[in-house]
């Protein structure tokens, strides 16, 4: 069977659903599951839905792709809410206390008065409804007025859930407080009613340079409008949605809160009864204490965050502090506001040393944050390389030159320490010099601005054509190819997984969020638990024993075809054996498993106690 890209991406997001309501997910940890639900939701409309929307605007009838497509979301949306209610009275019974404006003392309402008279009315931001056509995407509004609408509210970006002083876990909604005090807000008393707009996020950024991104991001969210969320109610719905030029699908009406984001807030709450334990992950003692030692007699390989992200940490701070080390360079995808261990790499420059980054400006929602990094390291005499023409950089590697080596670290996911606590994700280092020197050569490439051209690893379509060859190597009867990934889409090495199948090959995949091919033979599963899955491994059972490959792209056309990413084969014995036991612990998982059939259902295995998250490699 196959599935739209969109639909099986938004099923992802259904498994999401389904394990906030599992009865052995702490009840704020449950919190956590619908606003992961909703960021992800608000992603969907904002950038993953965009093939569907454009042809439902392009086309004389709107595709039935994309109506089932949005009558499947609507009702899991549904279900949120639904779920939402049924966990208020279990927070209220655990203590935390959820207030309406009217369950304030007198004493209590006077002081949100002027909380709202100080704090949030000069930051509110009130519109004539003749710009309804401004709205900008994601903000909270009210919309205002008698028989006909006359007034647009913008609420400010700040916290949605405020503490009650002096009423240990109460909470009251700012959204709520606001209708409740509209006098503070509005020329005159009238209905106020919540809505939420969703945008197309538009960015051509293929084929902008460091100087035309900030003018690109000033613009981004001027896109079409996706989506519609309306306070159940809402009076002006049909007039509203016609004015947008959106269908009746792309309108969601709700009870307040519209924007299940906010959760994060109060999920976030230091209740350690109410949510997981706390996780002790592990270090290695050797590394950790001389990281360049250690891999002069050995690999090390780490999979997070059961073993400490900080080691990634260490490992580039030890680098900047070494005398002996001359030269570093890495490349930098999603690394957040705060990161210490680009503060190693500014660190290293300004006691003299050489340093190098790809920093990929383009990272979808992340441009800002890169533009602020960029500042930051060229003020510090970094070296930021050009964007290589037409490919977007994905890779994961740090790179540093030393008197006494060369060591690399190949990794699945960002050098962002934050995601480190959160993603399951591969460290690869390694002082071996068939792998440091194809890193030095994918530099050195992007340097000179030319497409990397390796030995050892594979990137670009090179690397496409190196999964074919091994897959059509084990597609017989007693061969065996595990693949693990976020995306699953492209065609050319699902087709060839069919054919191995086919052929009598043991096809196993674990997939995350999308997998666009459902064949009888596959054995295909996907993982939501604590941490988000986020590690790509593929391995490969030939006549010669296993093969494990790993890498920073997921299967998708683009990965092969439109950036630069880097698969790397784990090379040491006792590692690659560790990861397949960890994949197999995987599959036999019982404590986080969806099982995918082939004719698209997907089922829980959640009845037994066999957690591959727990496990250490």
């Amino acid at each position: 069977m196959k599935l739209g890209r969109e639909r099986s991406w938004f099923r992802f997001n259904q498994r999401v659903l389904l394990t906030a309501r599992r009865d052995d997910v702490p009840l704020l940890e449950k919190l956590r599951y619908l606003a992961i639900f909703a960021a992800n939701t608000d992603e969907f409309f904002s950038a993953r839905v965009y093939r569907l929307f454009r042809a439902s605007r392009e086309r004389p009838r709107v595709p039935r792709e994309y109506r089932t497509l949005l009558a499947e979301v609507q009702a899991y949306v549904r279900e949120a809410r639904e779920l939402f209610g049924e966990l208020r009275p279990r927070l209220e019974a655990a203590g935390l206390r959820l207030l309406e404006p009217q369950q304030l003392s007198a004493t209590e309402a006077r002081y949100f008065g002027a909380y709202l008279a100080e704090e949030v009315a000069p930051k509110t931001d009130l519109l004539d409804a003749a710009q309804v056509h401004d709205l900008s995407s994601g903000a909270l509004y009210f919309a205002a007025g008698h028989r006909r609408l006359r007034y647009l509210l913008r609420q400010p970006e700040q916290r949605r859930f405020l503490p009650v002083p002096g009423r240990p876990g109460a909470f009251v909604r700012l959204g709520a407080l606001v209708r409740a005090r509209s006098d503070l807000f509005l020329p005159e008393p009238m209905p106020m009613y919540e809505l939420r707009l969703t945008r197309i996020a538009q960015l051509e950024a293929a084929r902008m340079d460091w100087e035309e991104l900030p003018l690109a991001l000033e613009t981004r969210l001027d896109g079409a409008p996706s989506r519609l969320e309306l306070e159940a109610g809402f009076p002006w719905r049909t007039a509203l949605a016609r004015s947008l030029e959106l269908l009746d699908d792309e309108v969601f009406e709700q009870p307040p809160p519209l924007d299940l984001r906010a959760l994060f807030e109060l999920a976030d709450l230091d209740l350690p009864g109410l949510r997981f334990p706390p996780l002790r992950p592990r270090r290695r003692r050797g590394f950790a204490r001389d990281p360049f030692a250690c891999l002069r007699g050995r690999d090390v390989t780490l999979y997070h965050p059961r073993d400490d992200f900080g080691q990634v940490v260490g490992f580039a701070r030890a680098a900047a502090r070494d005398p002996g080390v001359r030269r570093l360079r890495a490349t930098l995808y999603r690394v957040g506001r705060e990161n210490p261990i680009l503060d190693a790499l500014i660190e290293a420059a300004d006691r003299g040393k050489e340093v190098e980054v790809l920093l990929e400006g383009r990272a979808r929602f992340d441009e800002l944050v890169n533009l602020y990094w960029r500042l930051h390291f060229e003020g510090h005499g970094v070296r930021v390389l050009d964007y290589p023409p037409g490919a977007k950089v994905h890779a994961k590697l740090f790179l540093a030159e030393a008197d006494h080596g060369v060591y690399a670290h190949l990794g699945t996911g960002n050098y962002n320490p934050k995601n480190g606590r959160l993603y399951t994700d591969l460290s690869y280092f390694t002082a071996r010099p068939q792998l440091t020197a194809d890193v030095a050569a994918y530099f050195d490439a992007l340097a000179a601005g030319r497409t990397p051209q390796l030995k050892t690893l594979a990137s670009g379509a090179a690397a496409r054509e190196r999964l074919l060859a091994k897959i059509a190597a084990v597609a017989r009867d007693r061969g065996e190819v595990i693949v693990k990934a976020n995306h699953l889409t492209d065609a050319r090495l699902l087709r060839a997984l069919a054919r191995a199948a086919d052929r009598g090959a043991r096809v196993r995949l674990l997939v995350r969020s999308t997998l666009t091919l459902l064949h009888p033979r596959f054995e295909a599963v996907s993982l939501v638990g604590r941490f988000l899955e986020h590690a790509r491994l593929a391995a490969f059972r030939t006549a010669g024993g296993w093969e494990v490959w790993a890498s920073s792209a997921d299967w998708m056309e683009r990965n092969f075809d439109r950036r630069l990413e880097v698969f790397f084969p784990v090379v040491d014995g006792e590692a690659r054996r560790r990861l397949l036991r960890l994949l197999r612990a995987q599959f036999a998982d019982d404590v986080n498993a969806f099982v995918l059939a082939a004719d698209g259902s997907q089922r829980p295995r959640w009845a037994g106690n066999r957690d591959s998250q727990r496990r250490l490699l």
